[in-house]
């Protein structure tokens, strides 16, 4: 079974490495699918924030694959036969915003699966990150 992990990746995290190292127990293969959003504002192009996710993840990792995509995530899965998104989760926060797109996604044929954080790299996010490289 296929599966797509798709998120802004603004930066690439501990946690959204772990939750790939994670899914690739889970399915035979994962896409991680980097969104390109003009709304979200991030730092640099889809294309360079997929590259940066490539250099991250292990060369023998050869069940994951990294894409950038512009569309709905539910159209990226149609067209590449992918069956299920999966989503993190740090906090309540999250579980009501991500409920709602996967209600969505569901609709639209496309089930989601949801990955508690681990405990260690629940605080830790994209904007986080960001916040703390600009302030050095």
């Amino acid at each position: 079974m296929r599966a797509v992990y798709p998120g802004t990746f603004d930066p690439f995290t501990p946690g959204h490495f772990n939750l790939v190292q994670r899914a690739r127990d889970l399915f035979d293969e994962v896409v991680v699918l980097v969104a390109v959003n003009s709304a979200k504002h991030p730092d640099t192009d889809g294309e360079d924030r997929a590259a940066a996710v490539r250099a991250v993840l292990p060369v023998g990792w050869t069940s994951v694959t990294v894409a950038a995509w512009s569309g709905l995530t539910s159209t990226y899965c149609r067209r590449h036969e992918v069956a299920v998104i999966v989503r993190g989760l740090r906090n309540t926060t999250d579980l009501q915003a991500e409920y709602q797109l996967a209600a969505m996604n569901q609709s639209l044929g496309v089930p989601t699966v949801f990955l508690p954080a681990q405990p260690e790299l629940a605080a830790v996010s994209s904007t986080a990150v960001r916040t703390l490289a600009s302030e050095r």
